[in-house]
């Protein structure tokens, strides 16, 4: 082998490994004790196995295990586990419960929200119970509030006050007003129900769809494919 060749390889490798120098490892600590981050037991950028206690704030990067914040918990990555504070804000995916006042998750949630607000930016698997339940993915699951809230397709029971739904919907809608912009399969129940399209039965005092393939029982109901008939009191079918 040339000296050339083994320079070469030794230069290589010296600048492989700088560059793997300069890289901070990430580092996983047991336990955190926070007052208000950065003034805290554990550095931001390092993760927590095990547990989290903070008063105000606590911030760190991957979580797994148990965290309690009397004022704001925050995971900028992923957490597994349970999270109880004022406030549980988490960057990533969240798999386990989040309890809170207001509890968000940014990528996706498998497992239970409970609080006053509940804000998912992604995708939902589980339950979402608060006064109002936010998502902006689809939900496999149940929401429970005064106000639900899907943007993408719902599969499960949602339950509360107003239930919107803007995607394709299967399962059941009870409330007081019922609204799915896209397919709905199953059932809706409420005072006002509204489906672009309903494969399955409405029942309320207002029952209202653009194209109906079921029966629709209530003080009025409207089907806009007019087959058989377009408006109906009491009961309208078509199949």
């Amino acid at each position: 082998m040339s000296k050339k060749l083994i320079i070469s390889i030794l230069l290589v490798l010296c600048v492989i490994t700088v560059g793997f120098a300069q890289e901070p490892m990430q580092k996983t600590q047991m336990l955190q004790l926070a007052f208000f981050s950065p003034m805290q037991t554990v550095p931001e950028d390092d993760s927590i196995t095990g547990a989290r206690l903070g008063l105000l704030y606590t911030l760190n990067k991957d979580v797994t295990g148990f965290s309690l914040t009397l004022g704001v918990d925050e995971a900028m990555g992923d957490f597994k586990g349970m999270e109880l504070a004022l406030v549980n804000w988490v960057g990533g995916i969240f798999y386990g419960w989040q309890a809170g006042v207001v509890n968000r998750t940014a990528t996706r949630l498998v497992g239970l929200q409970t609080g006053v607000v509940n804000v998912t930016e992604g995708d939902v698997t589980g339950a979402q119970w608060s006064a109002v339940n936010w998502t902006e993915g689809f939900v496999h699951g149940w929401q429970d509030g005064w106000v639900n809230y899907t943007k993408g397709r719902f599969i499960g029971l949602q339950s509360g006050l107003v239930n919107v739904v803007k995607g394709d919907f299967s399962g059941a809608q009870i409330g007081a007003v019922n609204y799915d912009e896209g397919k709905c399969t199953g059932f809706q129940g409420g005072i006002y129900n509204y489906a672009a399209e309903m494969n399955g039965f409405q029942l309320g005092i207002v029952n209202v769809t653009k194209k109906l393939n079921g029966l629709q029982i209530g003080l009025g109901n409207y089907n806009g494919n007019k087959k058989p008939f377009e408006f109906l009191p009491i009961v309208n079918w078509s199949f």
